[in-house]
């Protein structure tokens, strides 16, 4: 019995060292790698090149850093700057704009972009108490609950008087409350890669947990300005239309851009034109202004500058900004 067992134990040896040596062709490839061959699982047709996807990034401006120097800028007294070239997708200029700060009335962006995808302009809107907005400096257009309005005259009250009260308007409008407005202000940020930034209410006004860096707006009005309507509102100096009260009685509302540059009263570097922009104002967010603008042969450029120390300030540095396009 020992002697039979020595003799299987010796066979199973034999086997493994046999195996071992001839090398075991048990395992093989069901498909071998080969450059040259068209059905290999490791080469890329040539053929089928056109049908991949473009990567996500492909037509932004995009660095990795916090910060992007130019000779002739200083940004000095505000706390964020940006200026990107997007035609060659390309940073010019970059202070802190990763950095998550309060952007005031630049809210109102993101406001117009979701209102303009989901809303149509002829839609018309009922104010309702809400609208009555009483914190101290709050800009107004005057609404009361019970007036009506369209979309379009909200967003030129929205964009061009930065009213408030048009704000909550047009989240009520679109969303049927304040709430699930901010809930698809921020679902729709996240969807353009915006997402270091948090939308807690429609226009602004100084609320914890609310805040922007300057890159995701630059993401932001990158998008709203492929609406024509978004365009034509931020470029206009003034605005006057007739909407209606509770009782259906006629009521005006006059409209004049708070940008500056639109209004003449700055002017940026002479190969430069400012087709529009937001402006927002806070005591805590401080001055706040994004641009859109071209230069000479038409090339669009996105500018940004965050929490500024004097409205006068503001508009000197964000010309010196601007003074790098075309360098």
């Amino acid at each position: 019995m020992k002697c039979t067992n020595r003799k299987l134990t010796n066979c199973i040896i034999i086997i493994f060292i046999c195996l071992s040596m001839t090398g075991c062709k048990a395992d093989k490839y069901a498909m071998a790698y080969n450059r040259n061959s068209n059905v290999s699982s490791f080469r890329f047709s040539e053929e089928k090149a056109e049908e991949s996807a473009n990567g996500f990034a492909t037509d932004l401006c995009v660095t990795l850093k916090a910060s992007v120097s130019a000779n002739d800028v200083q940004i000095e007294e505000s706390a964020a700057a940006l200026l990107c070239d997007l035609n060659k997708k390309e940073i010019l200029y970059a202070k802190n704009q990763y950095e998550q700060m309060e952007p005031a009335s630049l809210t109102k962006v993101m406001t117009a972009l979701v209102a303009l995808k989901y809303g149509n302009l002829d839609d018309v809107y009922t104010a309702s108490s809400n609208v009555l907005i009483t914190e101290s400096g709050a800009t107004l257009i005057g609404l009361k609950e019970g007036d009506t309005m369209t979309l379009e005259q909200a967003l030129h009250g929205l964009l061009m008087s930065s009213g408030n009260d048009a704000a909550v308007l047009i989240a009520e409008g679109i969303s049927g409350s304040v709430e699930q407005f901010c809930a698809l202000m921020n679902e729709e940020a996240r969807a353009l890669g915006a997402t270091r930034c948090s939308f807690k209410n429609p226009h602004g006004l100084t609320e914890e947990g609310h805040y922007v860096t300057a890159y995701d707006l630059y993401l932001i009005f990158k998008e709203a300005i492929q609406y024509d309507e978004f365009n034509e509102i931020i470029n206009a100096p003034t605005y006057s239309t007739v909407y209606k009260d509770k009782e259906g009685n006629s009521k005006e509302l006059s409209c004049e851009s708070t940008n500056l540059y639109i209004k003449g009263t700055y002017s940026p570097p002479e190969n430069v034109k400012i087709i529009g922009g937001k402006t927002g104002t806070t005591s805590s967010a401080r001055n706040c202004l994004i641009l859109y603008a071209k230069d000479t042969a038409g090339n669009p450029y996105i500018s940004v500058i965050l929490k500024c120390s004097e409205r006068g300030i503001l508009y000197e540095e964000m010309t010196d900004l601007l003074s790098e396009i075309g360098h």
